[in-house]
């Protein structure tokens, strides 16, 4: 029997073994996708304690925990953070086959050398150790992300957004890590939203113009695009609850815009008309930057009614959409190429169900401007875990070249969870390993760990176009 989560963790062969320690192990981490608050790497935040990092604002961690009945006061209330970290060791001990067990030990681990095992029992020990350790210098923001070989960070950012923090870390030489912004523009293209009006009028204040058609708002966006680029950025990021397709005329664009300017109630019809242009308007921007364009789709978000209305939105109440829509998706990514206008494209959605038809639309636009220039995303959010991650890249080497896929993100709002790259590059390791040993591609070790180092990093870096 293997011991728990020991140096060869989820390495099944003696290829996965040396994929991983050879090649994968040391690989810097290039983290294009995060929720992290740049605001926290500019003052250099110290945790008090451990629940501070692992249960602050982390929805994976509090469905767990409502799933074991836990009460809320625990989980967002006003619980001790002691209490709080008590009901998530108890939790976590029940977490047999879920990601969540993996990741948590593996974060024990690497960054407070702790090898135990976290429940009920051992709680009271690993909260000590801890935060004894997190009271360390070495423990704070910046230091962890050095000590995680962090080279690169792509917050998530709305167009309003200053960038005030980005500029002083940029300015600041004592941390060389790049810490630059993602455009995140839902709120300017959710026009049935019933704060839209509010937010166009903080997006007329900071871009200078005044916005009263859709031709307003395109330039007030390209003026704010402009400042964005200006501060480094080279990604942009899409939440969308399915990808839409509804191309309608320039008139009929402006007469839904004036009339939701009118404050008046757009239809599900012309919402989607709307969302279609605001998509193909900024995605031939995305291309004239040079930038890539992230689509995430496939998500049903705050369906419980009752503690959206009490908690608000991204705690914990998401489930996956069954809507389809490669159809619709390779609509839209023709409405770009047509004009020759289509950006470098990664395309994630949340149902796995996906994955087949993200992999042949793939193969439907690229072409030599770049390498692998549509890609799919990593397995993402509720399909992070071994078999999400195997699924997809199975996937992805069956229909396309996974050789040439961009690889792991964090997609978190926690410092800590870096080591998903650590699990992330044993998935593939074992994955490629098992290949080799069972005679579907041939030993080739510098062929293989080149495309170790690739996934893990390098393709990143050229992908994006990252000064690294």
């Amino acid at each position: 029997m293997k011991a728990f989560m020991d140096k060869d963790f989820l390495l099944s062969t003696e290829t996965a073994k040396t994929l991983f320690h050879d090649h994968a192990e040391h690989m810097p981490v290039l983290d294009y996708h995060c929720h992290i608050d740049p605001r926290e790497i500019a003052e250099d935040r110290q945790f008090d304690n451990i629940t501070q990092v692992w249960l602050g604002g982390d929805h994976y961690k509090w469905r767990q925990m409502r799933t074991n009945g836990v009460d809320e006061r625990y989980i967002t209330g006003d619980a001790p953070d002691r209490e709080k970290f008590q009901k998530w060791a108890e939790t976590l001990a029940k977490a047999i086959g879920n990601p969540l067990y993996h990741w948590s030990h593996l974060e024990l681990q690497r960054y407070f050398g702790y090898t135990g095992t976290l429940n009920g029992d051992t709680a009271e020990e690993v909260w000590n150790l801890c935060n004894a350790k997190l009271h360390e210098k070495s423990m704070s923001v910046r230091n962890i992300i050095k000590q995680s070989n962090v080279k690169l960070i792509c917050t998530t950012d709305d167009p309003v957004d200053s960038l005030e923090w980005h500029k002083m870390i940029a300015e600041d030489p004592t941390f060389d890590v790049q810490v630059l912004p993602a455009w995140r523009p839902d709120k300017a293209m959710n026009i049935e939203k019933p704060e839209y009006l509010d937010y166009l009028a903080q997006l007329a204040k900071v871009s200078g113009v005044d916005i009263k058609t859709f031709a307003d708002l395109q330039e007030a966006l390209k003026k704010r695009l402009a400042f964005f680029d200006s501060m480094g950025c080279k990604v942009s990021d899409h939440a969308l609850e399915y990808v839409m397709y509804k191309p309608a005329t320039d008139k009929e664009i402006e007469a839904i815009f004036a009339k939701r300017m009118a404050g008046g109630a757009v239809s599900h019809e012309e919402e989607l008309q709307f969302k279609t242009a605001f998509m193909v308007f900024v995605g031939r921007q995305y291309h004239r930057l040079g930038w890539a364009m992230q689509l995430h789709y496939g998500t049903q978000r705050s369906v419980n009614e009752l503690m959206f209305n009490k908690l608000g939105p991204d705690t914990g109440y998401d489930h996956i959409d069954t809507y389809s829509s490669s159809k619709e998706m390779s609509s839209f990514l023709n409405a770009l190429n047509r004009t020759d206008e289509l950006p470098k494209t990664i395309i994630y959605s949340l149902n796995p169900v996906d994955n087949a038809a993200i992999g042949t639309v793939l193969g439907c636009f690229q072409d030599s401007s770049a390498v692998a220039k549509i890609q799919q995303g990593s397995a993402w959010w509720f399909n992070d875990h071994k078999v999400g991650m195997t699924e997809q890249m199975t996937s992805l080497a069956n229909l396309g070249l996974l050789a040439n896929f961009i690889g792991m993100l964090t997609d978190s709002r926690s410092f800590l969870s870096y080591t998903r790259h650590e699990y992330f590059r044993r998935i593939l390791c074992d994955l490629l390993g098992k290949w080799v040993e069972n005679g579907e591609y041939p030993a080739d070790m510098k062929t293989l760990g080149e495309i170790v180092e690739n996934i893990s990093f390098n393709n990143a870096v050229n992908y994006f176009g990252f000064d690294l």
